[in-house]
């Protein structure tokens, strides 16, 4: 008599799905909260707080826009990395003729494009007639140079550059 040694198929019970849904599911939850953790740990703020006081003020900066084209300034500024680390700003501003311009006050940030955390004030001073320094503690890689030149605390000159510190 030769016995059959075949093994019975294993059945599949309520339990077993049951721990598969909940296993499954665990998991997915377990990912989504990884992942939302690291999207809100990373964030690093907003562009513009309001997009429609942004829009109302589009206007105004058209026209600012126009004012500093006429004024036909050449605003040359210097960004390097010094030996020691630093990112060193020079900044010259010169008029239509060639002549340093006087009387401004300026203010400079380095703004990183993907986190606002990141953002360096750049503090500034004069060094003489259109001429200004600052020195900041800023990393390489790719920033937004943003120089704000004011004189009796009105902007004359706004400059959005992008630039790579290497």
């Amino acid at each position: 008599m030769a016995q059959s040694s075949a093994k019975k198929p294993r059945e599949l019970t309520g339990f077993a799905v049951l721990m598969w849904l909940v296993g499954f599911f665990g998991f997915v939850f377990a990912v989504n909260a990884v992942m939302v953790k690291a999207a809100t740990s990373t964030f690093g703020g907003v562009e513009t707080a309001s997009s429609y006081k942004a829009g109302l003020m589009f206007k105004q900066a058209e026209v600012a826009a126009q004012k500093q084209a006429e004024l036909h300034w050449r605003v040359d500024g210097n960004l390097i990395r010094d030996k020691a680390g630093e990112t060193v700003l020079d900044i010259s501003v010169r008029d239509a003729n060639g002549a340093p311009v006087s009387g401004l006050a300026a203010t400079a940030r380095l703004e990183h494009p993907a986190d606002a955390r990141r953002d360096h004030d750049v503090p500034l001073s004069g060094i003489g007639s259109g001429q200004f320094h600052g020195v900041a503690d800023a990393g390489a890689g790719r920033w937004e140079l943003i120089i704000d030149l004011t004189r009796d605390g009105r902007r004359v000159f706004l400059s959005r550059s992008r630039v790579t510190l290497q």
